[in-house]
């Protein structure tokens, strides 16, 4: 048994005990939350009053420049849904959300699972692989576009390998456009799936596959029966950041298309842009703004109550 401090001492050599300050007995008897309180109320200042104010504002026809405007109800959010651009905006948002989560996880488990290997320049790769990712969306987004311009390096490399035929306009054809935007940033952030994954192989025990090789599991059944439970939280993580990051996605759109051709490539948040600060409609781009939230509550709530519920299962 491991006596504490002074506890093996007679009672009249042991020190008295010192009270402590009357500041050190006040913080101690406070709640634990009251040390997060000054944050609290920073957050709430910043961020909860303005987006709370800025609800009221979309059920008005503000411009955002005129301090008279008028309260319209819900006539912005029925507008909406007559609206085709809206529409499509919404659907382009969740189609580029499923794409990028389904592609870029995918991708992301292949690489891990391949630079997790003894081979010897897997360091290398993994600097290499996960490199885009440390790069500003922005510049990768104006670095793309050049290369993906009618003269740029991608027709070129097309076009010297004899491929004369799948030369085309990738960012101004309204065909492909979308799925441009979709490989630019799939190439992006595979790497920072691949790192969230490769942590995940890394924590799986040796002796467990070792075991299950002794037991004549091939890899295929090992991965699937072995690696795959130990990889829950992993790819729970994974989703749930391709899935918001792809419903909110702005900037790698908006610098590589501008929403376009015409409105092929809109998403929610380039319409919320382009309705507030181009056509000066702010109490309609509030509203789209509103639906986003609840579309990202909805989904992020859904895929956590999910996903939990498949890595309870497999723990």
């Amino acid at each position: 048994m491991t006596l504490a401090p002074n506890e093996h001492l007679p009672d009249q050599d042991r020190p008295p005990d010192v009270e402590p300050p009357p500041r050190v007995r006040r913080a101690r008897a406070m709640p634990p939350w009251w040390f997060a309180l000054p944050a609290l109320v920073l957050f709430a200042f910043v961020v909860l009053v303005p987006s709370i104010r800025g609800v009221y504002y979309a059920f008005t026809d503000w411009d955002g420049l005129d301090p008279s405007f008028s309260f319209v109800g819900l006539d912005n959010f029925a507008d909406m849904v007559r609206d085709p651009d809206a529409v499509q905006a919404i659907r382009h948002t969740l189609l580029i959300a499923v794409s990028i989560t389904v592609i870029q996880n995918a991708l992301g488990l292949l690489l891990a699972l391949g630079v997790n290997s003894a081979i010897k320049s897997r360091n290398l790769l993994r600097v290499f692989l996960f490199a885009p990712a440390v790069i500003t969306p922005i510049v990768t987004a104006y670095l793309w576009r050049n290369l993906l311009s009618p003269d740029g390096a991608v027709n070129s490399l097309l076009g010297a390998v004899g491929l004369d035929g799948w030369r085309q306009d990738w960012l101004g054809s309204p065909q492909v456009a979308l799925w441009s935007v979709v490989g630019v940033i799939v190439w992006q952030f595979a790497g920072y799936s691949m790192v969230i994954f490769l942590a995940g192989l890394q924590s799986v025990p040796k002796e467990v596959h070792e075991a299950a090789a002794i037991d004549g599991a091939g890899p295929v059944r090992r991965f699937w029966s072995v690696t795959r439970p130990l990889l829950a939280p992993a790819l729970t993580i994974n989703l749930m950041l391709s899935i918001i990051g792809g419903i909110k996605l702005f900037d790698q759109v908006y610098a590589l298309t501008g929403g376009g051709p015409g409105h092929a490539t809109d998403t929610i948040s380039t319409l919320i842009y382009k309705d507030a600060f181009t056509l000066g409609e702010f109490g309609y781009s509030i509203a789209l703004a509103v639906v986003l939230t609840i579309i990202v509550a909805v989904v992020s709530a859904g895929q956590y109550l999910v996903l939990s519920r498949n890595e309870r299962a497999a723990s």
